[in-house]
């Protein structure tokens, strides 16, 4: 599982992903892994000189998010989900969740043979911070909402993942990656991924895809 990255200008976010900067991207579809799925996800990546930028697609029914706050367990409700390991001599990898009602939630993770645990950035503040923003189609953005779709857009800024190998990249550069989504519009979780090889759990990082930047 291979996607090519192409390089833009910054841009801001609304959540809506009109800007004209994910134009030079192709949808990437996230495919369902678990559960039942009567909807789809897709997504989009880009990068700048600055850090890299996600775009999620996601039909829905149901708006299952209560509004947890920044840095809860946001997996529990309706979220999306990317994976970052820019250097594959580390097992060093970081994770970004983002809720439709903009709670995020950014950990560094240390992976051992399958014994993680998260650790949240330091200085998470200024240019290190990463800028996020949400939209929801066919209803209201409120907890329990009846929709159609939601959309999520993020930036990871590079000077985040100081410290990682391959960071930042430059055209060539190969990353491992993954994206992921999980829908509670039914009683268990919907879990859909972008390399769909990771089953048992998200964590499974050697399972990844590739970025490959342009």
């Amino acid at each position: 599982m291979v996607t090519s990255v192409r390089r833009t200008d910054d841009f801001e976010l609304d959540g809506t992903g009109i800007s004209a900067a994910w134009s030079h991207a192709e949808w990437m579809p996230i495919l369902p892994i678990k559960g039942v799925a009567t909807h789809s996800t897709r997504a989009k990546i880009v990068y700048s000189i600055t850090g890299i930028y996600c775009l999620f697609d996601c039909e829905d029914h149901l708006l299952m998010s209560t509004g947890l706050p920044d840095n809860a367990d946001l997996w529990n409700q309706d979220v999306v989900e990317a994976f970052f390991w820019p250097d594959e001599s580390q097992r060093l990898y970081f994770e970004y969740e983002l809720s439709p009602l903009s709670s995020e939630l950014a950990l560094m993770v240390p992976n051992d043979g399958g014994q993680f645990m998260g650790w949240s950035p330091w200085h998470y503040e200024g240019d290190r911070r990463c800028r996020r923003a949400t939209a929801v189609r066919g209803g209201e953005k409120i907890p329990g909402a009846s929709i159609t779709g939601w959309s999520a857009e993020f930036f990871v800024p590079f000077s985040l993942l100081k410290g990682l190998g391959n960071v930042p990249p430059a055209p060539g550069t190969r990353w491992r990656a993954n994206f992921y989504r999980i829908d509670y519009d039914h009683s268990a979780q919907t879990l859909f991924g972008w390399s769909t090889s990771v089953a048992d759990t998200f964590h499974d990082f050697k399972q990844f895809g590739t970025l490959h930047f342009t």
